[in-house]
């Protein structure tokens, strides 16, 4: 029995089967394909605007400043993980909290803020302490450091964001960014450049041991900036990295 539907003012009206013209048998009536989904305008958007994220490390003293300093000069959007370290250990912090307990009241100043200098004397002499305060303070420097990203990223119109990190081979971290690039000098170079800033001899080369030969963290690097020769053959460098990495974006 054919099925009805109802047309206007309430009349049945019969909906009559199909024939196949080949064969003069009943057939069902065929259903249209579903249109395939297309991205949304959101997803679309979202998509061009994925940002390059890029890390800058190398070795203390070799010109990591200067080049992140350099990015932001040709607006890009960058980051400093010293300087957000510093939020994380300010006074009340839960990191500000965890290192007074594992390293006593000593490492506190009055004002509840953390003695830097002092600290520093601490672990740079000790490489269980060393560990112990980046166990506090990396997991929330991280958080932060995504967290600064992410935010430049909705804003739409950054094609890259720039972060330095130090310690980024050192902490496992490398593989949370898109492209890494180093700053490298030779080992004499960076002890004379602490000196300049007051280190003596014996904390410089502390200092130097804490962290990775820059040699083992240029091999694993996506661009390497010389910092040994000019400022201006530095800057000329990160034009020419910034370049690059637009056009693979």
């Amino acid at each position: 029995m054919a099925k009805t539907k109802a047309g206007k003012g309430g009349t049945a009206r019969a909906r009559a089967p199909r024939r196949s013209a080949a064969t003069g048998r009943k057939t069902r009536p065929t259903r249209k394909p579903s249109p395939r989904k297309t991205p949304t305008k959101q997803a679309a958007r979202a998509a061009a605007q994925k940002m390059l994220r890029v890390a800058v490390t190398g070795g203390i003293a070799t010109g990591k400043s200067f080049v992140l300093a350099e990015f932001r000069k040709r607006g890009v959007p960058c980051l400093d993980a010293d300087m957000l370290a510093r939020g994380v250990i300010a006074p009340g912090t839960e990191a500000t909290k965890a290192i007074a307990a594992r390293f006593g009241a000593d490492a506190i100043r009055t004002d509840g803020s953390v003695d830097r200098p002092k600290l520093a004397s601490i672990v740079f002499a000790d490489e269980t302490a060393r560990r112990d305060l980046e166990a506090i303070v990396h997991p929330a420097v991280y958080r932060s450091i995504h967290a600064g990203l992410r935010a430049f990223e909705l804003v739409g119109r950054y094609p890259v964001g720039v972060v330095d990190i130090p310690l980024l081979y050192e902490s496992g971290h490398d593989r949370e960014f898109d492209k890494v690039i180093v700053t490298a000098c030779p080992e004499g170079l960076q002890l004379a450049r602490l000196k300049e800033r007051g280190m003596g001899e014996t904390e410089a080369r502390q200092r130097l041991a804490a962290q990775w030969p820059t040699l083992e963290k240029a091999s694993r690097a996506d661009f390497v900036v010389n910092t040994a020769r000019t400022p201006n053959d530095t800057a000329r460098q990160v034009e020419e990295i910034l370049k690059s990495l637009v056009v693979r974006r």
